[in-house]
């Protein structure tokens, strides 16, 4: 698999996330900077955490603009997967490539701790899970607070864009356990087609057993199955 990790000015999580595709997983990966404007080549797209450009204006808002994003739109057209972690998921969000958008937490403060997700459907980015299974991820944002219109809502619930939501150790989906005030404990959505995901925790923080947890590096496995069944169906 050949990855790249965008780095904006203000990513701060770039290097994590090139650190567990290089040498946990062993990918090809490469930095692909925000002025770019050519993202052929790649397999996978990651859009990092962090404070893309200070986060003026509102989360993401600039960073959609950066040449590089002309890439990733033609990229994920083509049926590239595109993930786009915390600040990475509110610039798909800005973008157009993933649906709703991120308000400042419930609590109006910034959270940086572990929560519970439960898995919703194997698809993708989620084939080295169950469907049922709950993950210990960190979350570090202050605008995790996802929100659509209801008939927008629905239209995820229905076509099962939903991937992942915050739970209970046990799996249970209460509010008690909503860390932010998301819609339905939403913590990750996919487009229509299944190769676009962003998601607020921080899958890159939870692969490694010396970090606490390793429930994140199924993820990125999911990811190099993916790209084998899509290479040898080609």
């Amino acid at each position: 698999m050949k990855a790249a990790v965008v780095v904006f000015p203000g990513s701060n999580c770039d290097h994590d996330t090139y650190h567990v595709l290089k040498h946990v997983l062993g990918a090809e990966t490469r930095f692909l900077w925000h002025g770019d404007r050519d993202c052929r080549g790649f397999d996978l797209i990651v859009l990092p955490g962090g404070f893309s450009y200070g986060d003026y204006l509102r989360t993401g808002a600039i960073a959609r603009f950066s040449p590089v994003m002309e890439g990733v739109r033609a990229f994920a057209a083509q049926g590239g997967f595109v993930l786009g972690i915390c600040n990475g998921f509110q610039i798909l969000q800005e973008a157009g490539l993933l649906p709703g958008a991120m308000l400042r937490n419930r609590g109006l403060k910034f959270i940086c701790r572990h929560v519970h997700i439960r898995v919703e459907r194997a698809v993708p980015f989620s084939r080295a899970y169950a469907a049922g299974d709950v993950l210990r991820i960190p979350i570090a944002h202050n605008e995790g607070n996802f929100y659509a219109p209801p008939e927008d809502i629905d239209r995820l619930e229905r076509n099962g864009q939903v991937l992942f939501r915050y739970c209970s150790p046990a799996g249970e989906l209460t509010d008690q356990w909503n860390p932010n005030g998301s819609l339905h404990n939403i913590a990750g959505v996919m487009n229509e087609g299944q190769n676009v995901m962003g998601m607020m925790p921080h899958p890159e923080r939870a692969s490694e057993s010396s970090l606490g947890s390793e429930d994140g590096k199924r993820l990125f496995l999911s990811l190099l199955e993916a790209v084998k069944d899509r290479a040898g169906a080609r």
